[in-house]
C-alpha cells in the first residue's frame, strides 16, 4: 500500500485530490494539511510513502515545506501539484528536491500513475512539465555538457550504465531487471550516483545524465 499525505489549502482540491487517490486500492491518503507547516509536522508523524504539496500554501508554501521534508524526512518522496506551470517553479521545486511535478490541470491518471512512479524510486514529470524542462535544458545543454561529463566521468562503467537508466526514467525494479540484479543492488549504486554527484535526488541525477550525453533528446 502507497501511503500519501496530501496538502493544499483549498479543501474542495483536496477532496478532489483525495477522491481519484482512493480509487486506486494501492494508495491510501494518510494525511490531508491546510499549509505547507501542518504538512511538515503530518509527514513527521504518519511517515509518508509520498507528499504531494501544493505550492502556494499560507504559513510555509509547498516550496519551502519540500525542503523541510527532505531533511527531517528523506525517505518521503515530494511531488508538487499546482495550478501553475512557470519555469521558475519548475526549477525551484526539482532544485528543493521534489521528485514529481503534476499540473492540476492534468489528467487524473497523470495523478495515480505519479504517486506510483515516486513511489517505486523514480521521478515524475506531467508531459507538459517535461516537455518545458526539456526545451530549457536543450537550450542550456552546450555550456553545461562539458561540466557534467566531467562529474560523469569519476563514475564507474557500471555507474554511468546505471545513471543512463535513472536518466531514462527507470525505477530501480525496472534497472534491476534489465541488469539481471537485485534491486537491492540498484539502490546501492544509485545512493552512489547521488553523493558522487552531489544530487538530491533522481531527477537532478537524470539532469547530470542528459546533459552528460548518456540519455538521448
Amino acid at each position: 500500500m502507497i501511503r500519501v499525505l496530501l496538502a493544499d489549502d483549498e479543501m474542495m482540491i483536496r477532496a478532489g485530490v483525495a477522491a481519484i487517490l482512493g480509487a486506486d486500492e494501492d494508495i491510501e491518503v494518510v494525511g490531508q494539511a491546510a499549509d505547507g507547516r501542518e504538512a511538515v509536522e503530518l509527514v513527521l508523524g504518519v511517515r509518508p510513502d509520498v507528499a504531494l504539496l501544493d505550492i502556494r500554501m499560507p504559513r510555509l508554501d509547498g516550496l519551502a515545506a519540500a525542503a523541510e521534508i527532505r531533511k527531517v524526512a528523506p525517505e518521503t518522496a515530494v511531488v508538487m501539484l499546482t495550478t501553475f506551470g512557470e519555469d521558475e517553479y519548475i526549477a525551484r521545486a526539482l532544485g528543493e528536491g521534489a521528485s514529481g511535478f503534476l499540473l492540476k490541470s492534468g489528467d487524473p491518471r497523470e495523478l495515480i500513475a505519479g504517486v506510483r512512479a515516486v513511489a517505486d524510486g523514480a521521478a515524475f514529470l506531467s508531459p507538459k512539465v517535461a516537455h518545458r524542462v526539456i526545451a530549457q535544458l536543450s537550450g542550456e545543454r552546450l555550456s553545461r555538457g562539458a561540466a557534467a561529463r566531467e562529474q560523469v566521468a569519476g563514475l564507474t562503467d557500471r555507474e554511468r550504465e546505471v545513471l543512463a537508466l535513472v536518466g531514462s526514467g527507470l525505477s530501480n525494479a525496472d534497472i534491476a531487471g534489465r541488469l539481471f540484479v537485485v534491486e537491492g543492488t540498484v539502490k546501492a549504486y544509485v545512493s552512489a550516483i547521488l553523493n558522487r554527484l552531489g544530487a538530491k535526488n533522481r531527477v537532478q541525477a537524470a539532469i547530470v545524465a542528459y546533459e552528460a550525453g548518456l540519455v538521448g533528446g
